[in-house]
């Protein structure tokens, strides 16, 4: 049996951060993941996603191409475009972002910045699951699952 390497729409944000996390762990071997995912966190692009404005981009994007994804030209359907936006909704409120109060005086992090952290280890556990089922191991670089 045949399986669909179809990625899903609600898995293109997961995409572009694992391969962000990616790039900057490749950039710095020397880092853990966990660090990794910490940079990220002071990224350019995580701002956009946690202020909802990379989802917004990419909805207007969407509708100005009559809802036609141009990756693989399929029209997106209502009921996607309901998961993207709770999705964008979801982003925001888990990756609140206080940029002065990532740690404490005990060099802990608030558990704000943690639920953010926990998100994005989530995020990226997911893109790798996704690559498993649809057997295509080659995708997992991280490892996060191991």
């Amino acid at each position: 049996m045949k399986t669909d390497k179809t990625k899903p729409f609600v898995l293109f944000v997961a995409e572009v951060i694992y391969l962000k996390v990616l790039n900057i762990k490749k950039n710095n071997p020397e880092i853990t993941i966990i660090e990794a995912i910490e940079r990220f966190i002071g990224t350019n692009l995580y701002n956009q996603i946690s202020s909802g404005k990379f989802h917004d981009a990419w909805l207007n994007e969407l509708k100005e191409n009559d809802f036609i994804d141009k990756k693989n030209g399929k029209k997106v359907t209502t009921e996607t475009l309901k998961l993207l936006i709770i999705q964008r909704d979801t982003m925001i409120k888990q990756l609140i972002r206080y940029p002065d109060l990532y740690y404490a005086k005990s060099h802990y992090p608030l558990e704000i910045s943690q639920r953010a952290f926990d998100h994005i280890w989530r995020i990226c556990e997911n893109y790798e699951l996704w690559c498993k089922e649809t057997s295509q191991n080659e995708l997992i670089q991280l490892n996060i699952l191991d």
